[in-house]
């Protein structure tokens, strides 16, 4: 498979973030096991550790589509049970669709029918409390809050503006002396986003369910499995405007609903960690193997492209001090 580091300048500079985190030598790193599942960890109080994310989406079934969602993070231990955490996004998008079907690509492109920037795309700070350990408890169990604030999509790189509240359900169950982990994501995004011109608004409730299992074969060494399930509901208005034939989502206080599901996309692949004393690494990729959605959503073969992709390529790295 051709692997898509293409923007020389954009490794250069995250290769400068990783120079930076090798300068502390303090141990155990919480670690990441897989793509998107998180384990139920928080970090010891007082400590940090620094991560780096990219995760490359490839190819939407029409022309060429390469997406990077890189995000440089960092976190702190509030209490041994409390962290916070605070991270920038960094939007790559390098893009040319020919379906004039597929969008928001195919509109945002233009006429040279090609899109290709990189953006910063705004940050989101959260919030993580455990409540259950999978050390010393039967399982494994915390909960997560975050807010992001974003002014880039994440599909096409077009300008908006972006409010999102996220709660998190983190479970986590160990085997064989913790060789063998298990660990369930139950995640739920209310989103409300407006175009640059505000004529566009989206009021969307989403939902995230990953779930991944990683078995230590050799010290330092895991190998593991991952599935990811992303969906979401919405009915989008144009100058005041919705469609008749979508039912709203709200998520008002005086009025919460759950509307139209537009799409939603099933992947799962291959994982593989590796971990030292102060610093870990994680690869994996997943392939869409289902998806689908509404009338106005792009499905193809069974699966489903505007909001999804045929594979995700994730690399994530992690140093504590």
């Amino acid at each position: 498979m051709k692997i898509y580091f293409r923007n020389f300048n954009i490794y250069k500079l995250l290769f400068s973030y990783l120079l930076t985190f090798t300068l502390s030598f303090f141990a155990n790193a919480e670690e990441n096991l897989w793509i998107y599942t998180k384990g139920t960890d928080t970090r010891p109080k007082g400590s940090f550790e620094v991560k780096l994310s990219d995760i490359i989406r490839i190819d939407k079934s029409s022309g060429k589509y390469i997406f990077h969602d890189i995000r440089p993070e960092i976190e702190y231990g509030i209490t041994d049970k409390l962290t916070i955490g605070a991270e920038a996004i960094i939007f790559d998008h390098n893009y040319s669709v020919n379906d004039e079907n597929l969008n928001p690509m195919y509109e945002t492109q233009g006429a040279d029918n090609k899109f290709k920037k990189t953006q910063y795309a705004g940050y989101e700070v959260a919030l993580k409390y455990n409540l259950l350990s999978p050390y010393k408890d039967d399982i494994g169990l915390s909960l997560g809050l975050s807010y992001e604030d974003r002014d880039r999509y994440r599909l096409d790189g077009a300008k908006i503006d972006q409010k999102s509240y996220v709660g998190t359900i983190f479970v986590q169950k160990n085997w064989i002396d913790n060789l063998l982990t298990l660990a369930i994501n139950l995640k739920t995004e209310l989103e409300r986003r407006k175009s640059a011109s505000d004529s566009v608004l989206e009021e969307e409730v989403a939902f995230d369910i990953s779930a991944g299992i990683s078995y230590r074969f050799i010290p330092k060494h895991f190998i593991g499995f991952e599935v990811r399930m992303q969906s979401d509901y919405l009915s989008p208005s144009e100058n005041g405007i919705k469609d008749p034939g979508l039912q709203s989502s709200n998520w008002d206080l005086d009025d919460i609903s759950i509307g139209t599901r537009h799409q939603y996309g099933w992947y799962a692949g291959p994982t593989y960690h590796y971990a030292q004393k102060h610093w870990w690494a994680t690869a994996g990729i997943l392939f869409q193997f289902h998806g689908g959605g509404s009338q106005h959503a792009y499905n193809k073969n069974s699966k489903n492209y505007d909001e999804h992709e045929k594979m995700h390529v994730g690399l994530s790295y992690g140093y504590e001090f």
